[in-house]
């Protein structure tokens, strides 16, 4: 039998990129899956379908994090629809890039909303499921740029390193219920998002990296796997994994 056969996993921002690939790492050690997206209702979609052809229960939800009603309703269909919640992913996120006199009060929310107040949400959402269930493992996807960042991403780093935070307290708190709380904290990865930067830049970003290449996203998905599937006696703890760029978070 499958190691997370009988589990159910939510990966928010779920459709692409990291998210897909740890969708695709879980359910393929047996977990029923909720893809959740915003605007990618075709991948989204298109992958819960291939699953359930190989008999994997697997559903995609449309939900905006950074919106609570929609991030605990997505957490209360996921359970409605596949019976239980064992595994939360918040991987969600966004970036919106300019430099800090330019940066809009709008600017700052719209990332704070999604990347740091979406994980709170889906967090609390989940927990009452988890401790019904018996206990359960939640994975926030946090990043490098949360301690070395870029000229023009102050909320994204702000954000990032908040997630860091985050993962240390409550994990504290969760430990009495068979909550796990763990942070990845990514380096540079080949997803959409760095398919937009100039040749300059891609330069730049590799310059800093010592095992000079970017990653892969099936190579975080893997590391999220390692935590759900075969780590029990890790929490609160922020993993990074970036190429070689020495930085603690």
């Amino acid at each position: 039998m499958a190691p997370l056969s009988g589990k159910v996993a939510l990966v928010t921002g779920g459709s692409r990129g990291i998210g897909r690939a740890i969708v695709e790492a879980l359910a393929g050690q047996g977990a029923d899956v909720a893809i959740n997206y915003v605007q990618s209702a075709a991948e989204a979609q298109d992958l819960a379908s291939r699953f359930q052809t190989s008999g994997t229960r697997a559903i995609a939800v449309q939900a905006n994090v950074g919106i609570e009603d929609e991030a605990r309703g997505m957490v209360d269909r996921t359970v409605s629809e596949l019976g239980r919640l064992d595994f939360l992913v918040n991987n969600a996120g966004i970036g919106r890039d300019r430099a800090i006199q330019n940066m809009t009060g709008e600017d700052w929310r719209a990332v704070m909303d999604v990347n740091l107040n979406g994980t709170f949400y889906c967090t609390s959402a989940a927990i009452p499921h988890m401790i019904e269930a018996g206990g359960g493992k939640i994975i926030n996807i946090a990043s490098v740029l949360g301690a070395l960042s870029n000229l023009g991403q102050v909320n994204y780093a702000t954000s990032k390193a908040a997630i860091v935070g985050f993962t240390h307290a409550a994990a504290m708190e969760l430990t009495r219920y068979n909550i796990s709380m763990n942070a990845v904290c990514p380096g540079f990865i080949e997803t959409d998002m760095m398919s937009g930067i100039t040749d300059r830049k891609r330069e730049q970003f590799l310059s800093r990296i010592p095992m000079g290449r970017f990653g892969t996203a099936e190579e975080i998905a893997s590391l999220v796997r390692y935590l759900i599937v075969e780590q029990h006696w890790s929490t609160g703890q922020a993993f990074s994994v970036n190429g070689g760029q020495y930085v603690t978070i």
